[in-house]
């Protein structure tokens, strides 16, 4: 039945996830390809053997540190299910602060250009884009394989006024300018004690570190930023919660003003954005 399987799901993953009840609900409910909701309302209903092997052989690689969000295939983000492999970050909801950022800034601008710069699986920029019809989106990354996710993503979204570009950081769009630049870029030191994490481990490396100390892709952004964006463009770059200081210290070595951290619900130091100083 479905209840027992769930509490053999939720028991197998005690000891390795935070979140054990819930993970067991969202393998299972994509089993049998159905929501939490019916779940809940069919819990005596009995699985077939082939389900029952199917959700334990996701639950022996949760167990391991897999995430979810592979393991599914797909990951909610906004108001959008996206779909999301191996070769790009699972989304997660902090970075919706660069989306809430982002609009708000765009509130007031007609038929804007927005760039989102390492864009992976392509949520912050598709994000913005689902409430933004009338924008100019452009999404880049240096990963061939993450941009071909972000261009299924898009595809099933059916976003025309999103356009794709590879390349490392603003090499991949020379010459343009936009009226609003969002980055979720590497900022993990080579170091950092979060990388020991399980599930960090199956994510890929290149969209987590980015040098010794973790802002040199942050730096490279800052410095760069400024001749792609229009006057009074804004910048908003996502970082780790110690990092507030250091980025804001890089905006304004930048020559950018009003520069300001925004804290996330949790209340950490999460995004660090500028204005370009005309």
């Amino acid at each position: 039945m479905i209840e027992s399987a769930l509490a053999h799901g939720a028991d197998a993953l005690e000891a390795t996830s935070d979140s054990p009840r819930l993970d067991a609900e969202l393998l299972l409910a994509h089993v049998l390809d159905c929501d939490r909701q019916q779940l809940r309302t069919q819990t005596s209903i009995a699985l077939s053997p082939q389900k029952i092997s199917d959700f334990d052989a996701l639950i022996a690689r949760r167990a391991l540190g897999e995430p979810v969000a592979y393991l599914m295939g797909s990951w909610d983000f906004w108001t959008l299910t996206l779909r999301v492999t191996p070769a790009v970050m699972v989304p997660r909801p902090e970075t919706e602060l660069l989306v809430e950022l982002a609009l708000s800034s765009l509130r007031s601008k007609h038929a804007p250009s927005v760039l989102d710069l390492g864009t992976g699986s392509g949520a912050v920029g598709l994000a913005i884009a689902s409430e933004r019809g009338d924008a100019t989106i452009d999404l880049t990354d240096a990963s061939a394989a993450a941009l071909q996710i972000a261009e299924l993503n898009r595809a099933q979204l059916g976003f025309s006024h999103v356009h794709l570009h590879l390349g490392s950081w603003l090499r991949a769009v020379p010459g343009r300018q936009y009226d609003v630049m969002v980055s979720n870029p590497p900022y993990l030191g080579a170091q950092d004690r979060h990388l020991e994490t399980p599930e960090l481990g199956f994510e890929p490396r290149g969209a987590l570190v980015s040098g010794p100390s973790g802002l040199e892709d942050l730096a490279h952004i800052a410095h760069t930023a400024p001749t792609h964006l229009k006057p009074m463009g804004a910048l908003y770059l996502e970082h780790g919660f110690e990092q507030g200081a250091a980025v804001r210290q890089l905006l304004s070595d930048a020559g950018f003003s009003a520069v300001t951290t925004h804290r996330d619900l949790a209340g950490l130091e999460r995004v660090t954005s500028g204005i370009k100083a005309d």
